[in-house]
């Protein structure tokens, strides 16, 4: 062993120790062995600072040490360092309680950390005495504090063993208390130095290690720690072979699984519930419906009892084939045995009936769930409004989930606001608006700045913008922001009905709330003054969005364009609106050049350039 784990000189107080697992304890001075030291009364000596300690722990009750030792040992404090630390471990060993007291006085009431070897020395004197639950908390304490540094806590704990009793158990706990903090690549690594020192794991922290590397999804891993326990004799269990059944249906050598089984019965291990369950759920994942049946049928021979997670996963792995009818009956085959179905049982068939557009069977096994006393959770409701909508059956939604609330059911305010966004994009913003409110009354839900905006939209877009602006209000009541999309939609119905000042005015508060306008609201806002042939106010606004928002919208200025040509202003007033739209930045397009041909070619008005 000795030869295997080099060992370290933890009991040196030097400041340089790369067992110090504290930064800033390196100034902690060495021990001083003085023989003038002698001279002084034995509290004051630190070549007795050892003796003392021991001396008050062996002839008092050590569980009120705390505050009169620390007035006893006032001066000997700061010579109290690692080495004296672990001397007075050391004297305690056959005293786990002592052993346990002086520790924590040191680390709690004096405030000093005891580095990797004093930590090391009381792991083995707890493990020694046979408490465990102890010693796996200090274990796990050390783990924590050395995890980000690069310390071998394996070969600490073998050097510290060679100065006190220990028990072999100390070095399983130690890769339990790896896996225990999460710590599974770490505790892989000091399993394999644990094995290769010639010291035992137990089949219980190999199961644990087994789990962890599994969840890693690291199967080399998990087969090189089984291969291990092949090897030196650890024994496995029914729990080991069902993690290794779950290691091989993860893994791409899925077809071996049947020699695995058969190796683990040679061992003497039947598969249990468990393991079928996991071999039936893989098969039906993948697909394969026929050998997850044929171990259906042998689960029965063999007389392991299907239950309700074999049965889900037959039914899952049917619907996932299309075979819904087929998973229908399995569920009723699995009704008529005894077994009593769940949320998650229902909500599979449900899910596969509303992919096949089934509505009425959907809604029949939901009435079924109550009818068994069993809730519909966010997940049912979700996926049978979905398919409503999905199938063009808005009206039958809406239908859906006021009868869902009649019959009391707690209807998730996520699936309410998927109904009155679905109403919104159909163009039913009334409806839409109905729903929210009598939601908002009942339940007292408070619906998202999102639903608002999109309600708002709708609304707008439907020319109801009275209705929309009451939202509108409501929201910023709230101190909610409206998004560029809602603003834009009322700025767009405000226009097109020639409210082109309420427009501006509306512009100028979504300024004020720091939302930059698009090229649409120009669009609009153009369009609606050169309706009331207000050029000026049109030709403002488009030099507006092009100077301070770079919005250069050749649609707007080819209206204001076409809006003036249309007048019969004449060709010199349009040349002159292009040459100031230029200065802006503005490009005329083929479309703008139409407009001025079609002035040109008007010879009877009075602006027409003379003839050469």
């Amino acid at each position: 062993m000795k030869k295997l784990v080099p060992k370290l000189r933890f009991f040196s107080s030097s400041s340089s120790s790369s067992s110090l697992i504290i930064p800033g304890c390196s100034n902690i001075p060495k021990p001083i062995y003085n023989p003038l030291y002698n001279l002084l009364p034995q509290t004051q000596n630190p070549n007795k600072i050892v003796d003392v300690i021991c001396s008050a722990l062996n002839h008092r009750d050590h569980s009120i040490l705390l505050p009169s030792l620390r007035d006893e040992v006032q001066s000997l404090i700061p010579h109290l360092g690692y080495p004296e630390i672990s001397r007075v471990l050391l004297r305690f060993q056959s005293d786990a309680s002592r052993a346990l007291a002086f520790f924590k006085w040191v680390k709690l009431d004096l405030g000093k950390r005891p580095n990797i070897g004093n930590y090391c020395l009381l792991l083995h004197i707890l493990a020694s005495s046979k408490k465990f639950p102890l010693a796996m908390q200090f274990l796990c304490e050390l783990i924590d504090l050395t995890s980000k540094e690069d310390e071998d806590l394996f070969s600490v704990l073998v050097s510290a063993s060679d100065e006190c009793n220990w028990d072999p158990v100390v070095y399983d706990m130690l890769v339990k208390g790896y896996l225990k903090l999460g710590l599974v690549e770490q505790g892989f690594k000091v399993f394999r130095k644990v094995i290769s020192s010639g010291f035992s794991v137990s089949v219980v922290t190999c199961n644990h290690l087994l789990n962890g590397l599994l969840k890693l999804e690291s199967m080399d891993s998990c087969w090189q720690v089984y291969n291990v326990m092949c090897r030196v004799g650890i024994h496995p269990n029914t729990y080991t072979f069902n993690i290794l059944t779950n290691v091989f249906c993860n893994d791409s050598n899925f077809r071996e699984v049947d020699d695995f089984l058969e190796k683990m019965e040679e061992e003497g291990f039947e598969p249990d519930l468990v393991t079928y369950n996991t071999l039936v759920c893989s098969y039906c994942r993948r697909g394969k419906l026929k050998e997850a049946f044929y171990l259906y049928k042998i689960m029965y021979r063999r007389r392991v009892v299907p239950d309700l997670i074999t049965y889900t996963s037959l039914i899952k792995g049917l619907c996932k084939d299309g075979r819904v009818r087929e998973a229908h009956q399995t569920f009723h085959r699995m009704v008529d045995r005894g077994i009593k179905p769940d949320c998650i049982c229902y909500n599979t068939l449900i899910y596969a009936y509303c992919k096949e557009g089934m509505m009425q069977q959907s809604k029949k096994l939901l009435h079924e769930m109550l009818g068994n006393s069993i809730v519909p959770d966010r997940f049912t409701c979700k996926i049978i409004v979905e398919g409503f909508v999905r199938e063009g059956r808005l009206h039958a939604a809406v239908n859906f989930v006021v009868e869902l609330r009649k019959l009391r059911v707690t209807v998730p305010f996520e699936v309410c606001d998927f109904v009155i966004g679905s109403l919104c994009r159909e163009g039913k913003p009334f409806a839409a608006k109905h729903l929210l409110e009598r939601i908002s009354e009942e339940e007292g839900h408070e619906a998202k700045p999102e639903t608002y905006n999109t309600l708002i939209e709708s609304l707008s877009r439907c020319d109801a913008i009275e209705e929309a602006l009451l939202l509108k209000g409501k929201l910023r009541n709230q101190n909610q922001v409206l998004d560029v999309k809602t603003y834009r939609a009322l700025i767009v119905c405000l226009c097109r009905k020639g409210r082109n000042r309420e427009a501006e005015c509306l512009m100028s508060e979504m300024l004020d709330s720091e939302v930059k306008p698009d090229s649409f609201i120009c669009g609009a806002l153009v369009n609606g003054y050169c309706k009331e042939l207000d050029f000026v106010k049109a030709e403002s606004l488009l030099g507006l969005f092009a100077l301070k928002f770079k919005i250069f919208d050749t649609e707007s200025y080819n209206s204001l364009v076409k809006a003036i040509c249309d007048t019969g202003s004449g060709y010199n007033k349009v040349l002159e609106l292009q040459e100031r739209m230029q200065r802006l930045g503005f490009v005329p397009n083929s479309l703008s050049c139409k407009y001025l041909i079609q002035v040109l070619e008007q010879p009877s008005l009075p602006n027409h350039p003379p003839e050469d």
